[in-house]
């Protein structure tokens, strides 16, 4: 293995640069406003089927931004249609239980 050896100067200035990417991230990671899917990482996410996007796109289900033919999700419109169409559990049902 090949050692590698830097000045101070060039640790600290890789190091910054690093705790710069860590804070980018972890305000990424709390704002979700912030974060865009495309409709590809969106079908992926989702497992479901293009026509399954546009279906919910038509029908008003998720809510998403079109520019030219590419199309975004906004990440809290997925989480807020997702508890939109959360259906509760019952209550006093164990799925664990055998009858």
């Amino acid at each position: 293995m090949e050692k590698i050896e830097l000045s101070d100067r060039a640790f600290k200035a890789i190091m910054d640069r690093l705790k710069n990417i860590e804070a980018a991230l972890h305000t990424k990671q709390t704002n979700l406003d912030d974060v865009f899917l495309d409709n590809q990482e969106f079908l992926q996410l989702m497992y479901i089927s293009k026509r399954t996007a546009q279906s919910w796109r038509n029908e008003g289900v998720i809510a998403y931004s079109q520019i030219g033919n590419k199309i975004y999700y906004r990440m809290s419109d997925i989480v807020k249609m997702l508890e939109e169409h959360r259906q509760p559990s019952r209550s006093g049902i164990n799925a664990t239980s055998k009858s």
